[in-house]
């Protein structure tokens, strides 16, 4: 029987599905603040649980020159903020037992990231918070590997797990998704949410940096749905053309809601 679970109060893994959204990684404060405010009254209107979703640091971009944002310290700072002031559930991503700690203090969802996702002392550290850790599924990883990373958390006798559909590398620069992964995941008895931002990304498709092809986001969203996915994620920017990490694969802010409603209208038919 799958597990369902309420982390900072947002409902996931029941119906309708919840939505993980907000920028790849902290800007500034304000226009954090001012983008979780829209995506959380979005949410609100739509019925919609809502985590809202952000980096406060890009440890895993391929160029030395990249942007990764304002770090463990101010990046959580800004993170409680959002907590506090709206009252929404909030993700970040980690990439060390030490972090993990450290963020397990402010949010209620440490994400695991997918290049990191068979990192031993990661998963147990992440574990070890009590917090819901959410497994994003390397690109390198069958749906059927995943059940080590969470054997991994279970370890630690944390069953708060969520599990992230983000597509499979396909040949150099590409991904492809399967959909099966969704049936197979969900079959691990943990509610699965399906990344429709990173899905598109063109891994190094501009050399320094990593490309997307942002047109085929709701289509791959639609079909995740369907599948049964338990949640969307999605990174968004106000935008997208002047963001300084995944712009390309971003999904705008002011089109944001006309996604979900269309996304919301496939769930209900189900």
């Amino acid at each position: 029987m799958q597990e369902e679970m309420r982390p900072g109060g947002a409902q996931v893994g029941g119906k309708p599905f919840t939505f993980i959204g907000g920028p790849c990684v902290i800007e500034d404060r304000e226009a954090t603040l001012a983008a979780a405010e829209r995506l959380a009254a979005i949410a609100g209107r739509l019925g919609l649980p809502f985590i809202f979703k952000a980096s406060y640091d890009k440890a895993n971009r391929m160029s030395i020159d990249s942007f990764r944002g304002p770090g463990v310290k101010g990046g959580l700072a800004i993170l409680k903020e959002v907590k506090e002031r709206l009252g929404v559930a909030v993700l970040t991503d980690v990439h060390s037992p030490a972090e993990a700690a450290a963020a397990a203090e402010v949010v209620d969802v440490v994400q695991v990231p997918a290049l990191l996702s068979r990192q031993t002392d990661l998963l147990v550290a992440c574990g070890r918070t009590g917090k819901t850790v959410n497994i994003k599924k390397g690109q390198f990883l069958s749906p059927e590997d995943v059940l080590h990373a969470i054997r991994k958390v279970e370890s630690t006798g944390n069953r708060r797990i969520l599990l992230t559909e983000r597509g499979t590398s396909f040949g150099y620069h590409n991904l492809v998704v399967d959909f099966r992964s969704i049936t197979i995941m969900k079959g691990f008895g943990y509610p699965v949410i399906f990344d429709a931002t990173h899905s598109v990304q063109l891994p190094g498709g501009a050399g320094a940096q990593s490309s997307g092809r942002p047109e085929f986001i709701l289509p791959l969203a639609r079909a995740a749905v369907a599948a049964g996915a338990d949640g969307i994620f999605m990174e968004v920017h106000e935008t997208p053309e002047k963001a300084l990490c995944d712009g390309e694969n971003s999904v705008r802010l002011g089109e944001v809601e006309g996604m979900l409603e269309a996304l919301k209208r496939i769930g209900e038919a189900l």
